[in-house]
């Protein structure tokens, strides 16, 4: 699963590169996030015509052994297989969104030594991944990403990975049928560019 990715352009860049479904976006003052993006951390979305900032996880309230209220946990994946669940069924047919990012990471390597493994897009320095969102108690607005199963390219380092949306079809998982916005949750077809680097994977939060 995606625990990690940057997003490395300005409002005014992603604003750009969503002109096609969005001619006149309202930027939320203050949306920019910063450029590698957490769980339980900002990010940028695209929905509703807006450019906003939000918080990546919906936030999973948890107890503690004594029945303490612990921290919430965000949970910011959503598999494509369990969409339908209780957890994220109403955002998904409700609050879909678009994800701009620049470039995710898997986590690879033996245990104890992982090391961050890079896959971007080797024509485009932006991808649009599939998100919905909610109003939170805990945080306001939060975002989760749609995960299906990995491509050639991410095979052998995890084995499912963000969906991403071409071009041609952001208005169909932005405005359509949760049935037609399902048909577009499939491993990624075009080439990837994976980058190995020796950044170490554990610590990053």
């Amino acid at each position: 699963m995606c625990n990690l990715y940057r997003m490395s352009k300005s409002q005014d860049e992603v604003a750009h590169f969503f002109d096609a479904i969005a001619q006149d976006m309202a930027v939320t003052p203050g949306s920019n996030a910063p450029e590698t993006v957490y769980p339980g951390y900002p990010g940028t979305v695209v929905t509703e015509g807006r450019l906003t900032q939000m918080v990546w996880g919906f936030p999973l309230n948890r107890k503690g052994a004594k029945g303490q209220p612990l921290k919430p946990k965000p949970i910011n994946n959503a598999r494509t297989d369990k969409l339908t669940s209780p957890f994220w069924s109403a955002s998904f047919k409700a609050r879909r969104c678009l994800i701009p990012i620049s470039a995710f990471a898997e986590a690879e390597g033996p245990k104890g030594s992982k090391t961050r493994t890079w896959f971007s897009l080797p024509d485009s320095e932006l991808m649009a991944v599939a998100g919905f969102w909610r109003n939170s108690a805990e945080w306001g607005e939060a975002y989760t990403m749609v995960m299906t199963e990995a491509c050639i390219h991410v095979q052998g380092v995890h084995d499912r990975m963000p969906v991403i949306v071409p071009r041609q079809d952001w208005s169909q998982w932005l405005t359509a049928s949760p049935d037609e916005a399902l048909q577009l949750c499939n491993p990624y077809g075009g080439e990837m560019q994976v980058t190995r680097t020796d950044e170490p994977w554990a610590g990053w939060r």
